[in-house]
Order: C-alpha cells, then sequence, then structure tokens
C-alpha cells in the first residue's frame, strides 16, 4: 500500500535530479511497492469472579445471568466451581469489553453492599 507521501518524495526527487524519465517530461517509469498490511487479533481477557466469605451465592448466580448473559444453569455451575476452587471464569472478552464488566459487576456489587471481587487477566 502506497501513500501520498511516498509517491510525493518520488517525484521530488526526480525533479531536484532533473531527471523528466528519459523521453521528455512526464513519460519516465517508476515502480511503485504496495504494501499489504495485515490485521491482528485484539488480545483476549477472561473475566474471572473471585470467592469470598460474605456474597451470597444466590448474588453471584444473578450478576451472571445479568451481566454475562448466563443461563441459570451455567451461572449455578460457575458459581459453584468459585465456591470450591476460590475463582471461577465468566467469560473472555476483548479488553475494553472485559473491562466494562468488570466495572459493571464490582458497581453492581457495591450498590448492594456486597464484597464481590471480579477481576480480568489476559488469556
Amino acid at each position: 500500500m502506497t501513500t501520498g507521501l511516498e509517491a510525493t518524495n518520488f517525484d521530488v526527487a526526480r525533479m531536484q535530479s532533473g531527471d523528466e524519465g528519459g523521453n521528455g517530461p512526464g513519460r519516465g517509469t517508476a515502480v511503485i511497492t504496495r504494501t499489504k498490511t495485515k490485521t491482528k487479533r485484539p488480545s483476549l481477557y477472561r473475566v474471572l469472579i473471585l470467592n469470598d466469605d460474605y456474597t451470597p451465592m444466590e448474588f453471584v448466580v444473578h450478576v451472571l445471568e445479568r451481566f454475562f448473559q448466563k443461563d441459570r444453569e451455567a451461572a449455578t455451575r460457575i458459581m459453584l466451581h468459585v465456591h470450591n476452587h476460590g475463582v471461577g471464569e465468566c467469560g473472555i472478552y476483548t479488553f475494553e469489553v472485559a473491562e466494562t464488566k468488570v466495572s459493571q459487576v464490582m458497581d453492581f456489587a457495591r450498590q448492594n453492599q456486597h464484597p464481590l471481587q471480579c477481576v480480568m487477566e489476559k488469556k
């Protein structure tokens, strides 16, 4: 892919050298190279809920249903995993989405006076 700047630099260099391309003005040849850009997939982040001794299990299930669109069965399974193992994965998202979900969960937990912790980590 070329930019207008590269073509302009070529034209300026040609004019400064006095080269008009061989057979008169404007009849020169030039090689324009194209650079193909590859799009890189965005980094993904795991959103995790951490266990604590105070947040009710039903509240965690509600959070999973509300913010992570889990059905009752999946939310209960994740909540039990958090309860038994100390941490559970709610989902995998791009940075901005993961950051928003963590913020939403933390705000909702505080509004309901629960110490629930939600974090994100790079996958």
